[in-house]
C-alpha cells in the first residue's frame, strides 16, 4: 500500500522554526515528485513547495521563498521541509502528495496522485 506519513507540526512562536517530514513507502521514490501543500482554515489547499526525487527539480510558493527549504534523503524514501522565519499566516493543515515529476516543477495540485494525512502548524503572534 501507498503510504505517506507527513509529522513534524507543532505549535510555535512567530519567527520560530519547524521542520515537517514526510516518510514514503510502497511506491518507487525515484520516480515520483514529492510536494507539500497546507490548508488554511477557510481557504483552498495550495501548494508550498516539491521536488523531484531523481532530477532535484523544486519548487516555492513565493509567500515561501526564503524561509522554506525542501530536502530529500533518497535512501530513506523521506521528504524534508525545513520551514524558518515562520509567520502566523503559514499557520494551516501541511499534507505531502506525491506525483509525476511535473509535480516537482509546477507545484500544481493538479499533478498530485497520493496523498498522506495532514501535520497541523500553527504559528502564534
Amino acid at each position: 500500500d501507498v503510504q505517506l506519513q507527513a509529522s513534524g507540526g507543532g505549535l510555535v512562536q512567530a519567527g520560530g522554526s519547524l521542520r515537517l517530514s514526510c516518510a514514503a513507502s510502497g511506491f518507487t521514490f525515484d520516480d515520483y515528485a514529492i510536494g507539500w501543500f497546507r490548508q488554511a482554515p477557510g481557504k483552498e489547499r495550495e501548494g508550498v513547495s516539491c521536488m523531484g526525487s531523481s532530477d532535484g527539480s523544486t519548487y516555492y510558493a513565493d509567500s515561501v521563498k526564503g524561509r522554506f527549504t525542501i530536502s530529500s534523503d533518497n535512501a530513506k524514501s523521506t521528504v524534508y521541509l525545513q520551514m524558518n522565519s515562520l509567520k502566523p499566516e503559514d499557520t494551516g493543515v501541511y499534507y505531502c502528495a506525491a506525483g509525476p515529476p511535473e509535480l516537482g516543477r509546477s507545484g500544481s495540485y493538479y499533478y498530485t496522485d497520493y496523498w498522506g494525512q495532514g501535520t497541523l502548524v500553527t504559528v502564534s503572534s
